[in-house]
């Protein structure tokens, strides 16, 4: 789960990043109980990963995974660009990473009674072992992955592991990323302004 891209991409506005970050986590039609603040974060998250889904440069980074981790390609990707972006943060922030880091943190902890199960349960390792500053390291990317796939897939997958395959073609997966995330940000504004624009 990408959780600092989509952070970022929500915006300065807090209850917009909070959205943000519960939009894995929310299923079904919106508001889905949220108010509506909320609801319109959730949704940008669900537009951001269906633009990236489409968009050339993550489709490059998806091929380039090896076809018995394929399937999963998507998830390991969201991961391998969140550690391009915790590691190139300051062209993207003029914030530091750990403060901002520590604000999302706040910001979850904050609104308790908003998040989904899963994601309250997730919270105190994400908060104590500071998961969106370690995105930095590319072995806490291993590791996320080798969770993942223990605790979050139901059925046996080759998801763990997978780490490596950022090493192995690092370069490559970072080319992408800078092709990628700057036609990200600009769809993530676009779409901001205009339900701004719509709400006033």
């Amino acid at each position: 789960m990408n959780f600092l891209a989509h952070a970022l991409l929500a915006g300065p506005d807090p209850v917009d990043r909070l959205g943000g970050m519960l939009g894995d986590f929310v299923k079904g039609s919106l508001p889905a109980g949220l108010p509506l603040p909320v609801a319109a974060g959730v949704e940008l998250h669900r537009r951001i990963d269906s633009f990236a889904d489409t968009h050339p440069a993550f489709r490059r980074s998806r091929g380039r995974v090896s076809p018995e981790r394929r399937r999963y390609a998507g998830i390991m990707i969201d991961l391998f660009y969140d550690h391009f972006l915790a590691v190139h943060w300051e062209r993207y922030s003029a914030e530091p990473l750990g403060d901002f880091a520590a604000g999302i943190y706040a910001l979850l902890s904050d609104h308790g009674a908003l998040l989904p199960p899963r994601l309250k349960q997730i919270l105190p390792y994400m908060r104590d072992q500071d998961w969106l500053s370690g995105y930095r390291l590319p072995e806490a990317i291993g590791m996320a992955l080798d969770r993942m796939a223990r605790h979050r897939l139901t059925r046996p997958n080759p998801l763990a592991g997978s780490g490596d395959e950022l090493r192995s073609r690092y370069r490559e997966f970072e080319a992408d990323f800078f092709s990628f995330f700057p036609d990200a940000w600009e769809f993530a504004a676009a779409f901001r302004q205009r339900e701004g624009a719509g709400q006033s």
